[in-house]
């Protein structure tokens, strides 16, 4: 049984796991760098302990302090949470070696479906569709040549070790070959530390559909159906919602076996993400696993009903999964807004500041995993999101009208947001017929029409104003860290009364 765990993250899904972690009766321990020593996951752990200066690689990626603080806090196990080190199998095998709980998949299991080269070879062997390409990388242009003419342009260059759109580049005749090939691999090294890169044929319009899985440590695995995930930026998803309105339930079973075979050819043992492209006939093909859990999960809890998080943490312990395939339904329709702290008039870029103001939605069936509060700093040494806004209808058109009005309703002042933007996208005709590929914001998008900047300014400032007029007198410490206010310094005046029975 797991008694204490340390969660190497932070932000929205450091705070996700500290929630599940309670209502199980588990202790955290939270870690946090310079620029964190305030944020919502370090004040809501029952621990936290400094990691070093705000860079990441000298904070949450940095093994030997991450490692140490999980001993020196006593702790039995570490989850890691998404990114950073959580699809680490080297941080992995440390943790075990040091005698902990790593809270994921089998280091070998993680290192294999890690590459997406190997696990490529393994699909391939599992009889798992993949893509047209080459089945391992190579530095050979020639080699990539002859294999893109086999293919037929447009081809793909990915880089083996990664993702998140980082050293892949869309090649659509030999000439673009030579150079598109090299700029991946330089930025493949940059990203990843490895220049590996392959290539695949490119599947123009797909939609990206994925099969959420566990399996446990007894031979038991299932499929939690899928998640849309086709409304993307720069290869990052920003929209996802469950049901897909692409599978019909012949289509959805022949996907969510074909997760399966592919969890028990890398003998999986965790909650993890087949993702797959589906393109417009109807074929689909693996792209790859991701072995944690996901940003986009909740829209799965949401339709089943069970707790990803705590079934990660229940699987890690050894215990076997309390449901079968059978067992399992969808029931109504789930969507996800990402927040982020990014400016969707301007190519997405990063933003950074305070939050002056924030405003959570509520209602029924709508749910807000946030990692901020108002007064957070928002800086730009990590990703972006600030939360992720959920919502649960009985059907698709139910859930969608229901979180235009929770994006509308949630309000968040003193950086730029993508709250405004997913509003139009889920008003937009195309996401309403559920015609939704990855290139939807490409085709969709580019015409709308940008709010004026001083009108976002106005409010930002009058919410300042706000912000600071009801600024509390003073603020208590909890582990060391300032940033609970204690309801004796914000309540004003107060005194001790005696009386005489």
């Amino acid at each position: 049984m797991i008694k204490k765990v340390l969660i190497a993250n932070r932000s929205e899904i450091a705070c996700r796991i500290i929630r599940a972690c309670k209502e199980s009766g588990i202790l955290t321990v939270a870690v946090y760098s310079d620029v964190d020593k305030n944020a919502l996951h370090v004040l809501q752990a029952d621990e936290s302990v400094r990691l070093g200066p705000a860079p990441a690689s000298e904070s949450y990626l940095n093994q030997d302090l991450v490692l140490k603080a999980a001993i020196d806090s006593g702790c039995d196990s570490i989850h890691p949470g998404y990114g950073f080190l959580a699809e680490n199998h080297d941080f992995n095998q440390k943790v075990i070696d040091a005698g902990l709980i790593f809270i994921g998949p089998n280091p070998e299991s993680m290192r294999m479906l890690g590459s997406k080269t190997e696990s490529r070879v393994a699909m391939i062997n599992a009889g798992v569709p993949v893509a047209p390409g080459m089945k391992g990388g190579s530095k050979k242009i020639s080699e990539f040549i002859s294999e893109a003419e086999k293919a037929g342009y447009p081809v793909l260059i990915k880089a083996a070790a990664g993702g998140g759109g980082k050293g892949m580049r869309i090649v659509r005749s030999a000439d673009e070959m030579e150079e598109s090939v090299h700029s991946a691999m330089r930025e493949s090294l940059s990203a990843f530390g490895s220049d590996e890169v392959f290539m695949e044929k490119y599947i123009e319009s797909p939609r990206h559909v994925e099969i959420q899985i566990a399996a446990d440590k007894h031979g038991n695995a299932v499929a939690l159906f899928e998640r849309e995930c086709s409304i993307q930026r720069r290869h990052q998803k920003i929209i996802e919602e469950a049901p897909s309105t692409a599978l019909n339930p012949e289509l959805r079973k022949i996907m969510c076996d074909a997760a399966i075979d592919v969890v028990k050819a890398a003998d999986y043992d965790s909650v993890g993400t087949v993702e797959f492209l589906l393109d417009k006939d109807g074929k689909y093909y693996f792209l790859e696993v991701n072995t944690r859990i996901q940003v986009e999960h909740p829209v799965t809890e949401m339709t089943t009903g069970i707790d990803l998080v705590k079934l990660q943490i229940n699987i890690a312990a050894g215990e076997k999964m309390p449901f079968e395939q059978e067992d399992l339904i969808q029931t109504g329709h789930a969507i996800e807004c990402r927040v982020y702290a990014e400016d969707a008039d301007n190519n997405f870029m990063p933003s950074s500041g305070k939050i002056l103001y924030l405003r959570e939605p509520k209602g029924m069936g709508v749910r807000y995993d946030s990692g901020i509060m108002q007064g957070s700093d928002v800086t730009v040494f990590y990703d972006p999101v600030l939360a992720k806004l959920i919502v649960h209808g009985a059907n698709r058109e139910e859930a969608r009208q229901r979180m235009i009005m929770a994006l509308k309703d949630n309000v968040v002042l003193g950086v730029k947001t993508s709250i405004a933007y997913m509003a139009e996208i889920l008003e937009h005709p195309e996401f309403i017929s559920g015609n939704t590929q990855t290139d939807f914001i490409e085709k969709h998008m580019a015409e709308r029409k940008v709010v004026p900047e001083e009108y976002t300014q106005a409010a930002m400032t009058a919410a300042a104003l706000l912000a600071e007029k009801k600024k509390p007198q003073a603020v208590s410490s909890v582990n060391g860290q300032s940033g609970v206010h204690s309801p004796w310094q914000t309540v004003g005046k107060w005194e001790i009364a005696t009386c005489k029975i």
